[in-house]
């Protein structure tokens, strides 16, 4: 008789034991998915700040190419259009994002927000890089007849030198802009703040809660 008292006080304390684990996987699960939400919220102003300037800076700079067609030199039209053209393609990445993060739902299954949170990730890593390839027309804008027809020859050695520089910087930062470098330092020094940060952390959160999640699941 004792022993089968024995066994079943141990049997209610097993039972207890996994209700007061289930109890605390579920508060542990609530508070990450608690914690991303409010992280990821710390994204919108900033998204809604840069994609409000980068419609402000699109209308000018087309406004001024319609306005110079006629008399700006080439070099003025042809790098100042392809600001304005990959300005507008991170525009509509900044919508999409805006539009991605109203939509995800921190109530639905955790590998859902991570599949959302990952999208957010490739999206801010792809405008990036798009943003990077403009580097290069900011060293040609300006030039004109009068530089062209008289520049000296240290002038042009250094116009084409710097060019040049922006030009490997741009394609070498689209080339690497991946999140398999984002432990390398240069990575870190680029890739910081209200845009980045929040989203790292809100993953790691979600990561931890699911490896807790699977180990339950095998015992």
């Amino acid at each position: 008789m004792e022993i089968q008292a024995l066994q079943q006080s141990w049997s209610r304390y097993e039972e207890k034991l996994d209700e007061v684990l289930r109890i605390n996987h579920q508060q542990a699960t609530d508070i990450a998915q608690l914690k991303s939400h409010s992280l990821l919220g710390t994204m919108r102003p900033v998204k809604l700040f840069t994609l409000v300037a980068g419609v402000v800076w699109v209308l000018l700079l087309n406004t001024l190419l319609i306005a110079g067609f006629a008399t700006f030199h080439p070099f003025f039209l042809v790098s100042m259009g392809i600001q304005s053209l990959f300005t507008t393609i991170a525009i509509f990445v900044y919508l999409y994002q805006l539009v991605l993060l109203q939509r995800t739902d921190f109530n639905k299954p955790i590998f859902a927000v991570q599949a959302k949170i990952a999208r957010l990730q490739t999206s801010t890593l792809w405008v990036t890089r798009i943003l990077f390839l403009q580097l290069p027309v900011w060293t040609t804008f300006y030039l004109n007849d009068t530089m062209i027809a008289q520049g000296s020859t240290g002038l042009w050695i250094f116009q084409i030198g710097v060019t040049f520089l922006f030009l490997v910087a741009a394609l070498w930062l689209f080339v690497n802009i991946r999140i398999e470098n984002k432990d390398k330092r240069w990575f870190r020094l680029l890739f910081q703040g209200k845009e980045w940060t929040p989203l790292m952390q809100a993953m790691s959160l979600l990561e931890e809660v699911d490896s807790l999640t699977r180990e339950a699941q095998k015992s």
